[in-house]
């Protein structure tokens, strides 16, 4: 059984504590009950991403974990693909999910099937969730002026009735990209000599997009 942190230790304490105030309210209680929850998730090391290294690593790929130096901290780094692949958890980075439009001062919210919006203090959660995506969009598009291919696997991708066809997504993903950058280098240096199309490249493989960045079923 993994360790826990010594702040997951403190959050798990206080999920359990009773309030000592009488006056507090309901909302107050489930607010507290919330963030106590919220704190105790992990940011890294999580089963996605555990799911996501164990399946490319039996799969023959090696990477490096939470670059610091590039940004975004990559969950996966393969420089040999000059890959970045980011496991992102549904709820906390709103996928497929439509942000809120206001109507007659009220938040109107396209929950999808894998991210559901609370409905308790809903602006704060809309807040948070939208400032992902575009901390999301805007660390992807400087890996990609860098030179990056990027990825990002969903959590709900990774469902054991989805994992394998994910993980092989992947791999086809990476390895058409090392296809990719080794007939540019190849034309670069032999003058742009055409070469035969190879054979994997014609198999019918769903791929991972790097412009919208989900995994494709």
């Amino acid at each position: 059984m993994d360790k826990l942190s010594k702040q997951q230790r403190h959050a798990k304490a206080a999920i359990k504590q009773k309030p000592s105030d009488a006056g507090i309210s309901s909302a107050e209680r489930e607010q507290a009950r919330r963030s106590a929850n919220m704190a105790a998730i992990r940011s890294k090391d999580t089963k996605p991403e555990m799911i996501v290294r164990r399946g490319l690593w039996k799969r023959g790929f090696r990477y490096r974990l939470n670059h610091k130096r590039l940004p975004g901290h990559p969950d996966l780094v393969l420089r040999k693909y000059r890959t970045c692949i980011f496991v992102n958890g549904c709820f906390w980075h709103g996928h497929n999910v439509a942000l809120p439009q206001i109507d007659n001062g009220q938040l109107i919210i396209d929950n999808s099937s894998c991210c559901k919006i609370p409905k308790t203090n809903r602006e704060f959660w809309v807040t948070k969730i939208r400032r992902n995506k575009e901390r999301d969009k805007e660390e992807q598009k400087k890996l990609a002026a860098m030179g990056w291919h990027c990825i990002t696997v969903w959590e709900c991708e990774l469902k054991p009735t989805k994992r394998e066809e994910t993980l092989e997504s992947i791999a086809f993903t990476l390895n058409h990209i090392w296809l990719q950058d080794r007939r540019c280098k190849m034309d670069d240096v032999r003058g742009k000599m055409a070469y035969p199309k190879l054979d994997e490249e014609d198999l019918q493989m769903p791929m991972a997009a790097e412009e919208s960045l989900d995994i494709r079923r």
